[in-house]
């Protein structure tokens, strides 16, 4: 077999190469082939109007919301629409069983009225720069992993650095692309000032909870409405009343043309992250480590949640947000394993590898290079499997577990001499998990928890702690946790007050909590440790493996895994069939709202109030109605996301809004591994349907009259 027609095969298996669907591209470095691809799919906005950092252009209206989703601003006057399960925790910070926000949803009538969110910012992208010459030349052939790893560290934060030495209200972020093979500066401005001004019901933004969470067909009116806040010269600002909305540089249209089957769809945001160069063997980890330690130890810790949560109005408030956020990548989980079984995801891995071996064998340079590459792949990910599978699951038991826990590690970490901002911002963030923490709640989560990791994980992963649960408790979880609670002062308000306070006569390392937090995190690093060495080593062959694929194809398109900057994918609306004989439409409308409240009777996730039934019931949808008269409430296209895309713009051939990309498809949630061009979905409300929302229900036509809104009918 020729040299050529192995490398063509491994691409094709490894797939990080163009397709119309497929790619999530750095906006500073669109090449000819990929501009090409748009233009062939519809793309009518000149391709300079996308990303410019010179002028306005669509980039300056999307942002990165709070770190972990996306949003678009609409409005001259700073209005960000962004996902209704990304404003979640604001919306739950502000709700009381009093004002239950969550259920009943909120509506600013004017902006005195808006809510302030201390801990949320949003975050524009003013430039992209390619500085991999300068990092790499910090580095040597002779170098260890480690000492590599250093050095680019170390430049990488200096260059950063380099942006706020020159201008205090930008921020310099350098981040590695394929695998530490390329690296890209990211300059942004960050606000600080953001309110919620709009939020629909939970019956309307979380319909179906996690039930239809991952899945299509879906009626999810998943959105949310904030506005940003500016000093009077529109210059970052921390809250104050004396704030003013932002003007930003550019203001996405907005369209209420819709889109049809084939209609080009573009998506600007911030995906989190995908692995899509990893190795066979690291997505055999990835599976029995991360995910299933996510599937089992959450599973527990939400089943007691959840059952609290459905008969106590208060509990239901406090723990919703952290309920949804920890549900979200268990139920990820659960979908990526399968569908990584299913579509035979470490086969395909496999086939690769073995073709990539071939090219190795017959490419004299590279196999000088490169002979043992995956042998040493699969011996240190031998290695580190019990150790990498046990840290997962302490992660999930004990770091990410109790919210006892939680709070001792963040006291721990606190530090009291930093800048006064960072300081009222831990303080409040401390004092809003401990004031949604419920021990009762806690203690048994804590006490099943003990008992999951403990089946889980060998004998040598056991923290000290279960040596005094077996010969003080007599192996009696339950008893130990009650012990623990009973003489911590970090749980009790005075003794969370005196922390606060920096009481001299408060001993803090003598507190049993604040003791036991010590003791989990010395055991894992001991754990880390153990294994770092190996990890090292396994972070350079998946570094060379990388930079081998792309060495082997030069000729390829190829993109960079997501890492939380910003992308734009591209594609087009269209519907897809998920198994035999079953064909899934490329929308769904309020006409299934009503279904699905039929079809799950009885079950608060899919509980809709009678007067928003009988709004959709009425058929007036005014302008916002398609051509037949129907309301459309979601769509799909198969634009390339994941998450962190949560509240990306989806923009149509013009650059205007169509809607809010919110989730992916169930049949495709390996997606982070593998790109599935005949099933990955990337699900949107549909921007008339929020509008609807807004005028309709929320009485809110003063937000209406803020928006650029186009529409030829």
């Amino acid at each position: 077999m020729s040299i050529r027609i192995i490398a063509v095969m491994a691409i094709l298996l490894f797939s990080p190469f163009i397709r119309a669907d497929e790619g999530m591209w750095l906006l500073g470095n669109l090449n000819k082939q990929t501009r090409l691809a748009m233009k062939e799919l519809g793309l009518q906005l000149p391709v300079d109007k996308l990303y410019s950092p010179k002028k306005p252009c669509l980039a300056d209206a999307v942002v990165s919301f709070g770190g972990f989703c996306s949003g678009v601003v609409v409005s001259d006057d700073g209005l960000v629409f962004t996902n209704h399960h990304c404003g979640f925790n604001s919306v739950q910070q502000h709700s009381s069983v009093e004002h239950d926000y969550l259920k009943d949803g909120f509506v600013a009538r004017n902006r005195s009225e808006e809510l302030p969110n201390p801990e949320l910012y949003v975050r524009f992208l003013l430039r992209t720069e390619n500085v991999t010459k300068r990092i790499l030349k910090a580095t040597k052939p002779s170098m260890s992993e480690s000492e590599r790893q250093i050095a680019v560290d170390s430049l990488m934060l200096l260059i950063g650095n380099e942006v706020s030495d020159k201008d205090s209200t930008l921020v310099g972020v350098v981040d590695a692309y394929y695998a530490g093979n390329e690296f890209w500066l990211s300059v942004y401005r960050d606000f600080n000032d953001v309110r919620l001004v709009f939020a629909p019901p939970s019956s309307i933004g979380k319909l179906g909870w996690d039930t239809d969470n991952w899945v299509w067909p879906r009626h999810t009116g998943d959105f949310c409405v904030f506005r940003i806040y500016a000093d009077k010269n529109n210059r970052p600002a921390n809250y104050s009343p004396d704030n003013v909305p932002y003007k930003a540089p550019y203001v996405a249209p907005i369209s209420l043309d819709g889109y049809k089957e084939g209609s080009f769809c573009m998506t600007l945001g911030y995906p989190g992250m995908t692995e899509r160069f990893l190795s066979s063997f690291g997505v055999e980890e990835r599976m029995a480590g991360m995910n299933q330690a996510m599937i089992d130890v959450r599973g527990v810790k939400q089943a007691i949640w959840k059952r609290e949560m459905d008969v106590r109005p208060d509990i239901r408030i406090k723990y919703a947000s952290k309920y949804d956020e920890s549900s979200n990548y268990w139920k990820n989980s659960i979908g990526m394993n399968k569908a990584i079984r299913q579509l035979k995801v470490l086969d395909k891995k496999r086939a690769a590898e073995a073709t990539i071996r071939e090219w190795i064998q017959q490419t004299p340079s590279e196999r000088e290079k490169l002979l043992h590459l995956f042998s040493s792949l699969e011996l240190n990910y031998k290695n580190r499997r019990e150790a990498n599978r046990a840290m997962a699951y302490f992660g999930e038991s004990f770091i990410n577990g109790p919210e006892l826990i939680q709070l001792a590690l963040e006291i721990l970490n606190f530090d009291f001499e930093a800048e006064q901002e960072q300081v009222v911002a831990r303080l409040n963030k401390l004092m809003e998990k401990y004031g949604n923490m419920d021990l009762s709640i806690d203690k048994e989560v804590f006490a099943a928890l003990l008992k999951e990791y403990r089946s889980k994980v060998g004998p040598e992963y056991l923290p000290s702690l279960y040596q005094a649960i077996d010969s003080a408790y007599a192996g009696n979880e339950r008893a130990y946790v009650d012990s623990l609670y009973a003489h911590t002062q970090i749980a009790t308000p005075r003794g969370f007050q005196r922390f606060l306070e920096r009481d001299t006569t408060y001993h803090l390392i003598e507190d049993p909590a604040i003791a036991l937090g010590i003791d989990l995190i010395v055991k894992y690093y001991d754990m880390n440790h153990g294994v770092s060495a190996v990890s090292q080593e396994i972070d350079r062959d998946e570094r060379l493996l990388n930079d081998a694929l792309r060495r082997m194809e030069a000729d390829r398109n190829f993109y960079p895994d997501a890492n939380a900057t910003m992308r734009l994918s591209f594609g087009t609306v269209c519907g897809y069939s998920p198994f035999d004989g079953t064909v899934y439409d490329y929308y769904t409308t309020v006409k299934g709202i009503f279904e699905k409240v039929h079809e799950h009777k009885g079950d608060p996730d899919f509980a809709v109030q009678p007067d928003i039934l009988s709004l959709f019931a009425s058929g007036d949808f005014g302008r916002y109605a398609d051509e037949k008269g129907d309301m459309k409430v979601c769509f799909i296209s198969n634009n390339d996301i994941t998450g962190g895309n949560s509240g990306s713009a989806m923009f149509n051939a013009r650059g205007e809004l169509l809607g809010l990309a919110f989730d992916g498809n169930w049949e495709a949630m390996s997606s982070d591994i593998v790109f599935e061009p005949g099933l990955q979905r990337c699900i949107g409300v549909d921007v008339r349907y929020m509008l609807f929302i807004i005028e309709k229900y929320g009485k809110a036509g003063e937000l209406i009259k803020e928006l650029n809104i186009n529409a030829s009918k």
